[in-house]
C-alpha cells in the first residue's frame, strides 16, 4: 500500500498508544526535527509497523498544539494533542497516580479523584475518534496499555467493522486490588470492546476473565468471554520481547566494544561491575538493591577495590511529587554509601540520573559482569532481555526479581525476592562468586530463550491470534520479518 493510498483510504494496521514513537527535538535556532523514542514499546512495535506501512496515533508531547499527520520512517504518524489540564488529570493523575500504583500491587497508595476519571474518559474518547478516522475499512487496530483502556469499546461503537486488539504492558491486578477502583466496571467494559485482550502473563489474563465474570456478569470459559451480542472476547498472555538480533549486532559493533572497554577503564578496571538500568520509578526497587550492595561492602563480602555498582536512573515523571521524593531519597542513599565506603577515585556506587542512547546502553551491558534487575512488580522488564542479548560471549550473570514478568522465561537468572534484603544480598554474592562454567551455562540457556522468543515472535503471535478472532475481515496483517 503506497503512502498516498494510505492517506486517502486509511491504514490497514493502526496502533493507538499514549505517545508517538518519536520525540520532537528543537535546536538552538528553533528548528524542529523528530527522533525515534527510547523504550520497550517503540522497540517492540516499529518492525511490525514498518512491515505494514501502518499508522501510529499518539500524543507528541507538549500541550495544546495541534500538529498535522506526517510520515517518518515509512510510518504515518498522527499526533493527538492534550491541554495542560488533561496532562495533569489524565496522564499524571488517573493514569500514573491511580492506575499505575493500583496495577503494581499498591507499591504506592493510589489516589481516586472524579475529575481525573472525567479527563481519562474525555481523552480516551478523543483517541478513539481519531483511530476511527485513520483506519481503513475492516482494518486491524491495536490499542496499547493502561492509559487507553476505554478506547476499545469506544472505537467499536464508532467502527464495528474493525478488528480490535488491546495489549496491557503492565501487570493486571487480582480482584482484591482491582475492585478498589471506583470505575472498575467501566474499565472492564472498555476492554471488552476488543476482540483480543493481551497480557504479559497468564495470571493477568486469568485475573481479567475472573473479574469480568464477577463484576460484569458475562459467561466465561477458560480464556474466553461470551458477550450478549454474540461476540467472543479472548484474553491470553503474549510475553513481550526485544529485537534480539539488533541488540546483539549493536553489541558486536567495534564502536560499542571499544566504548565498553573505556567504561571499565573509567571505573578503575574493577574485577566485577554490577549494573542497574531503570526508569526512576518506585516500582523498580532501586533503593533496595543499592542498600543490599552497600551492606555487602559493610559486611566485608565485597570491597570497592574489587567491585563497583553502576546505576543508571532515567528521569521519569518528574512533575509528580512521589518521583521527586524518590529521586531525593536515592541521592541521599548513594551519598551515604559512597561517604561511608568509597575511596578517592573509587566510589562504591557510580550513579547517573540521565538517559542514554541505545549504543551507550549496549556498551554498559557489555561492560557489566552482573546485571541487577529487581523491581517490586514489573509487567515484563525488557532491560533483563537486552542484557542477555548483548552477552554474545556467553558470560555475565543476571540477578532478577521473581516479580518481573521476565522471570517466568529467564529461569536461569539468580532469582530474588526484592523485599528480602538478605536474600537479595545472598544472590548478588552468588552471582559475584560464580565460576565461569556456571555463568556460561546459565547465560547460554537464557540467550536461547530470548533468541527464539523475540519481538517478531511476540507481534506475530498477537496479530495471528487477533486475525483468528473474526471470520468476516478480508485484510491480513503481515508480521515483522524475522531475518
Amino acid at each position: 500500500m503506497s503512502p498516498s493510498r494510505r492517506n486517502q483510504q486509511g491504514a490497514d494496521l493502526v496502533v493507538v498508544a499514549n505517545r508517538l514513537p518519536v520525540d520532537r527535538v528543537v535546536d538552538d535556532e528553533g528548528n524542529a526535527t523528530w527522533r525515534r523514542s527510547p523504550g520497550g514499546l517503540v522497540s517492540a512495535l516499529m518492525p511490525v509497523m514498518t512491515a505494514n506501512q501502518g499508522a501510529w496515533l499518539g500524543w507528541p508531547g507538549g500541550t495544546d498544539e495541534d500538529l498535522e499527520p506526517f510520515e517518518e520512517g515509512g510510518i504515518q504518524l498522527v499526533p493527538i494533542s492534550m491541554s495542560q489540564a488533561e496532562i495533569e488529570n489524565f496522564y499524571e493523575g488517573f493514569s500514573n497516580d491511580t492506575l499505575w500504583p493500583l496495577y503494581h500491587d499498591l507499591a504506592a497508595k493510589p489516589s481516586f479523584h472524579r475529575e481525573w476519571w472525567d479527563a481519562y474518559v474525555r481523552v480516551n474518547q478523543r483517541f478513539a475518534e481519531r483511530a476511527a478516522e485513520a483506519a481503513a475499512k475492516d482494518a486491524t487496530v491495536w490499542v496499547q496499555d493502561y492509559q487507553l483502556q476505554l478506547v476499545p469499546q469506544m472505537l467499536r461503537d464508532l467502527r464495528p467493522d474493525l478488528r480490535i486488539g488491546f495489549y496491557l504492558h503492565i501487570p493486571f491486578p487480582p480482584a482484591e486490588l482491582f475492585q478498589q477502583l471506583p470505575w472498575r466496571r467501566q474499565i472492564l467494559e472498555g476492554l471488552l470492546g476488543a476482540d483480543l485482550v493481551g497480557f504479559q502473563l497468564a495470571g493477568g489474563a486469568q485475573n481479567f476473565v475472573r473479574l469480568v465474570r464477577q463484576r460484569v456478569g458475562h459467561k466465561t470459559h477458560r480464556d474466553q468471554v461470551f458477550l450478549p451480542d454474540g461476540r467472543v472476547v479472548t484474553a491470553k498472555a503474549f510475553p513481550i520481547s526485544i529485537d534480539t538480533g539488533a541488540f546483539e549486532e549493536l553489541a558486536r559493533s567495534e564502536e560499542v566494544q571499544k566504548r565498553s572497554e573505556e567504561i571499565r577503564q573509567q571505573l578503575g578496571n574493577p574485577r566485577k561491575v554490577f549494573l542497574g538500568i531503570d526508569r526512576l520509578d518506585y516500582t523498580k526497587g532501586i533503593r533496595a538493591r543499592l542498600r543490599a550492595f552497600g551492606e555487602l561492602i559493610a559486611d566485608g563480602h565485597v570491597t570497592v577495590e574489587d567491585a563497583v555498582f553502576v546505576q543508571v536512573a532515567t528521569p521519569s515523571r518528574e512533575r509528580v511529587d512521589q518521583y521527586r521524593l524518590l529521586r531525593d531519597d536515592i541521592d541521599r542513599l548513594v551519598g551515604h554509601i559512597n561517604g561511608d565506603h568509597g575511596r578517592i577515585g573509587r566510589p562504591a556506587i557510580s550513579y547517573m540520573h540521565s538517559s542514554y542512547p541505545q549504543a551507550e546502553m549496549a556498551a554498559l551491558y557489555r561492560a557489566a559482569d552482573i546485571m541487577v534487575v529487581t523491581p517490586f512488580r514489573d509487567g515484563m522488564n525488557l532491560v533483563a532481555k537486552e542484557y542477555v542479548a548483548c552477552r554474545f560471549d556467553g558470560d555475565g550473570a543476571l540477578v532478577l526479581s521473581e516479580f518481573a514478568g521476565a522471570s517466568e522465561e529467564l529461569r536461569q537468572a539468580y532469582l530474588v525476592n526484592p523485599y528480602d534484603i538478605n536474600g537479595m544480598k545472598a544472590q548478588m554474592l552468588a552471582a559475584y562468586s560464580a565460576e565461569e562454567k556456571e555463568r556460561t551455562k546459565r547465560m547460554r540457556a537464557m540467550r536461547k530463550t530470548v533468541a527464539e522468543h523475540d519481538v517478531a515472535a511476540w507481534a506475530g503471535s498477537f496479530l495471528e491470534a487477533l486475525g483468528g478472532t473474526a471470520v468476516t475481515h478480508e485484510k491480513n496483517v503481515k508480521p515483522a520479518s524475522r531475518s
